[in-house]
């Protein structure tokens, strides 16, 4: 029933799924002796039992999501993790001995101790029909990793063994437990509930009570769920129908968040992610590469990256492969793909279809004339001629307040900012009265005592107040 083997139906998804896998596991500069790469591994982390809960981490995590099989359809769940692997670096004494040593220096990289992540997937693929005979009773799907030991020898340039590198793995084990139950109501629907658990026996020892390092070895690192339908489809968890709202809401999602991820915005995947995301997530087709430091900001790590200093980039391709394929990258990166990181606009749309309109003679004639006028953005008050903010007014205890008016600002408690509190009682002029789409009026304001307020108006930068904020006052006789 277990199998490491990926099913077809996971392919998109897994992009997202990776980007999780791996956020955080080696930062900026992508150096081991930097103090942000020495405390790692901060999502889904799984720790064995004996490590205990009141440091903040745990040993399990649940899936809770609605689903709509077919008849005969399968479930297929995939436990994805890193496994931590610790390196250890030796060096070649005369006596042709290994010693332990904190570096290694060698002419393009300076190699020392660190924790690799090794990738990890099981799979378990299971009836929907059978789940659900088992009622309240959960399908106990136990799986292991075991312990490891490998080593690789170090040359130099001319081919002599200069070291190794040993790098062991402890064992993992775990178990998948899962729950079907069919809910009452006009809509086939199914309740799936997922735990992932860290089992392993591994004990603290004596005195060594929540010990992290200690414990990360045993643990399952970046730990996510993905489920697939054979048959079928998932139900949004973010954005349910209607019908659905009441069932989602008696879900119970802890220390994981899943969402829609199949291959062309299908229904038909779910990645339960220890990271909260959308529906259907996926990685720009801008970014050219994974540099575990948030996918948003692909531009500032890959400027950053390059002007590393060459001994910086010689620690960095010694701290982890992936550290040094990020400073290949950084370093190999031609002009239009910088130009392609420094982004991209998805909402603009072409309008190209739609019924045919009849026009009048007359219409023509004003459709004409707009075609020929310059076209403003919505957002543009002169976009739209039935406002006119420098002439426009709004009532104000009984007083038309428009632009010169002067008044005294009462910010309101509750809704502005803690700086607007100290405008209180300020005595200001209204430069315009504007109109949102949502129809809400607001007073665009500069202060009296502001000596920056002639720049303020060249710069259209004001103060904005609802008229219930103001106070008008009189003006002079």
């Amino acid at each position: 029933m277990t199998t490491t083997a990926a099913g077809p139906c996971f392919d998109t998804a897994r992009e997202a799924a990776d980007a999780v896998l791996y956020e955080g596991y080696v930062l900026y500069p992508y150096r081991a002796s930097s103090a942000k790469n020495r405390m790692r591994w901060q999502f889904g982390v799984l720790v064995p039992p004996a490590y205990g809960t009141d440091v903040g981490e745990h040993a399990w995590h649940r899936t809770e999501c609605l689903a709509e099989p077919r008849a005969g359809a399968e479930l297929v769940a995939q436990v994805r993790f890193l496994h931590a692997q610790r390196r250890t670096v030796q060096r070649v004494e005369p006596d042709r001995s290994h010693r332990t040593v904190e570096s290694l220096e060698l002419p393009d990289k300076v190699l020392v101790p660190w924790d690799e992540g090794v990738e990890e997937c099981v799979e378990f693929r299971v009836p929907v029909a059978q789940l659900c005979e088992h009622g309240s009773r959960p399908m106990v799907l136990p799986f292991r990793r075991p312990a490891a030991e490998e080593m690789e020898e170090v040359r130099d340039e001319a081919g002599r063994s200069v070291g190794r590198l040993v790098r062991r793995r402890e064992r993992i084990d775990g178990v998948l437990r899962l729950w079907a139950v069919e809910l009452p109501g006009p809509y086939r629907v199914v309740r799936l509930r997922a735990v992932v658990e860290n089992t392993g026996e591994w004990s603290p020892g004596t005195g060594r009570a929540g010990d992290r390092d200690a414990a990360l070895p045993h643990a399952l690192l970046s730990a996510h769920l993905l489920l697939g339908l054979t048959a079928g489809s998932f139900v949004s968890m973010t954005d349910p129908p209607e019908w659905a709202k009441a069932l989602v809401a008696e879900c119970r999602n802890e220390r994981t968040w899943p969402v829609l991820a199949g291959a062309d915005g299908r229904a038909d995947v779910v990645l339960s992610s220890p990271i909260i995301l959308e529906d259907h997530p996926r990685i720009a087709p801008e970014s050219c590469g994974a540099l575990y430091d948030s996918t948003e900001i692909d531009e500032i790590l890959a400027l950053r990256t390059a002007t590393l200093t060459e001994q910086e980039k010689r620690e960095a391709r010694g701290t982890d492969e992936r550290a040094a394929a990020v400073v290949d990258l950084a370093d190999s990166l031609p002009p239009e793909i910088w130009e392609r990181l420094h982004g991209a606009v998805r909402s603009l749309r072409e309008v190209t279809e739609g019924p045919p309109v009849l026009v009048t003679p007359g219409e023509e004639r004003d459709a004409l004339e707009d075609l020929m006028t310059p076209q403003l953005p919505w957002w543009d008050p002169a976009a739209d001629r039935s406002v006119d903010p420098g002439s426009d007014h709004v009532v104000v205890d009984g007083t038309p307040v428009r632009a010169g008016s002067r008044v005294r600002l009462r910010p309101g408690k509750r809704r502005s900012d803690a700086q607007d509190l100290f405008l209180n009682d300020a005595p200001a002029l209204v430069e315009a009265v504007l109109h949102d789409v949502d129809g809400l009026v607001h007073l665009a304001v500069t202060l009296d005592d502001d000596p920056g307020a002639d720049l303020r108006r060249e710069q259209g930068r004001f103060l904005y107040f609802q008229p219930d904020e103001v106070v008008p006052v009189e003006a002079p006789s």
